[in-house]
């Protein structure tokens, strides 16, 4: 879009470690800097923008930013707040489908969330009702910095004998050591992040990250020419794409059903 970072750009990042307790005073940072545009990842992020701040465009990629309170509606946002909607929410559903297909055998999930994410509450409401269609039992599983170490430990539990790892940005960074524990016990696996798969996972199912920060750029790029944020409509994800490792099955001891390998849009094998 013609923007040189050093050049016509600065891009002042931060990075929180996985500690949502040092987002406040990340944000103050960047506030004293006089910023133009906060860029913002997930919902709880999003909305630790919003409080320090109803002036300063925010451009976000959240799960449902109506529902959390960051936009009056898609079409009209508002305020100062626009961007992506992942509308995960929508199909978190189709996480405990797909890996009962996958492997039928599974009784009992575990489901990786953060209790602090209006978005991830969302999910693990339709991941519930799902459940108690599909006839499994599920355990919820906070990954809040003080709970995450007790709820890996639950991973290792003989009676769990599967994992959903949902899209909660605190979980981004874990996602190496989620995949090599998933591997260590034995665990089928479906992830809410699309490059999961490449990196070992069994499956993944979600929007394509990297298609949607590429569109984010677009907003930005938008309001550094003057565009409000009120008048740019929030877009939704439209592409949610399966995608399966063989090896990683068989490695599992899991022969994945043909109509399920036909159905997803990339198969490492």
């Amino acid at each position: 879009m013609g923007y040189v970072v050093g050049r016509n750009l600065i891009l002042e990042e931060r990075y929180a470690n996985g500690n949502p307790e040092r987002v406040p005073g990340l944000i103050a940072e960047l506030l004293a800097l006089n910023v133009d545009i906060f860029v913002t990842p997930g919902t709880p992020l999003t909305l630790a923008a919003q409080r320090a701040t109803s002036t300063l465009p925010i451009v976000c990629v959240t799960g449902d930013p109506v529902r959390a309170g960051l936009a009056a509606s898609l079409a009209r946002p508002g305020g100062n707040i626009t961007g992506m909607s992942l509308q995960s929410g929508d199909y978190s559903a189709k996480w405990l489908e797909l890996l009962k297909e996958a492997a039928p055998k599974v009784q009992h999930v575990a489901t990786l969330w953060n209790p602090d994410n209006q978005g991830t509450i969302i999910q693990s409401k339709r991941m519930q009702e799902t459940a108690l269609t599909l006839g499994l039992q599920m355990t919820a599983l906070s990954v809040r910095p003080a709970d995450l170490e007790n709820s890996l430990a639950v991973l290792g539990t003989a009676d769990i004998d599967s994992l959903v790892v949902t899209d909660d940005p605190l979980l981004e960074p874990l996602l190496p050591r989620l995949i090599g524990l998933a591997a260590e016990r034995r665990l089928p696996a479906i992830y809410a992040f699309s490059d999961s798969v490449q990196r070992g996972g069994l499956m993944s199912y979600s929007a394509n990250f990297f298609k949607l920060w590429q569109r984010t750029a677009g907003y930005v790029d938008r309001i550094l020419k003057g565009t409000h944020p009120a008048e740019l409509p929030i877009e939704q994800a439209t592409e949610v794409s399966l995608n399966i490792n063989l090896k990683t099955a068989k490695a599992l001891g899991l022969v994945i059903p043909e109509p399920l390998i036909a159905r997803a849009d990339a198969v490492i094998e």
